[in-house]
């Protein structure tokens, strides 16, 4: 009876142990379940929307422990859409992202300060054009559970502010001066994999 009961209890400890490990999570772009986006404002009068077509990544999700929550994710910044070609091609060139020198942009975490009710703010470095600019993004987590295909899926929204003059960019005139707060959002599900 003894040795049933501690068979059971480290059956039971390796089943918590595996259940509290950190979880790998892949952006679900495939069927475009996951949404880069960006505001600026246009000469003060109006904002534009954009957003990038082609991104990937993953993250990594501890619930134990969600201090030590990560992700990393790299866009093609050729992939650039503000649903007026003229200006995409103004804003790709050397100018502003110059993406003949520097197609991709990647962000990585640097830390991630768990909130309450699903909230969080992630910190990261967006590496772009040889720079490293500090982004702070406020998260929260939509949903997570079973999908219909039998995977299981994470869910999070996060948003956060970009400044035009970090990127040591040309002046913006196709935007103008108001448009040195770049707002961003987005919304990604994860398939842990």
């Amino acid at each position: 009876m003894n040795k049933f009961c501690l068979a059971a209890c480290l059956a039971g400890l390796m089943t918590a142990s595996a259940m509290a490990a950190p979880e790998r999570y892949r952006l679900d772009l495939r069927d475009r379940h996951a949404v880069l986006t960006f505001r600026v404002q246009h000469l003060g009068f109006s904002w534009l929307e954009g957003h990038f077509q082609q991104f990937d990544g993953y993250f990594i999700y501890d619930a134990e422990h969600p201090e030590n929550n990560r992700a990393e994710v790299t866009i093609d910044l050729k992939s650039l859409d503000t649903g007026h070609a003229e200006r995409d091609r103004h804003l790709r060139s050397s100018r502003y992202f110059d993406v003949r020198r520097y197609p991709t942009a990647v962000f990585t975490t640097t830390a991630w300060i768990p909130g309450e009710q699903g909230k969080a703010v992630l910190k990261g470095q967006l590496h772009i054009r040889g720079l490293n600019i500090p982004v702070t993004l406020d998260v929260t987590e939509m949903r997570s559970g079973r999908d219909p295909w039998g995977g299981f899926r994470r869910g999070f929204e996060a948003s956060g502010v970009l400044h035009l003059s970090d990127f040591r960019m040309a002046k913006a005139h196709v935007l103008g001066e108001a448009s040195e707060n770049i707002r961003l959002w987005l919304s990604v599900e994860g398939v842990r994999e």
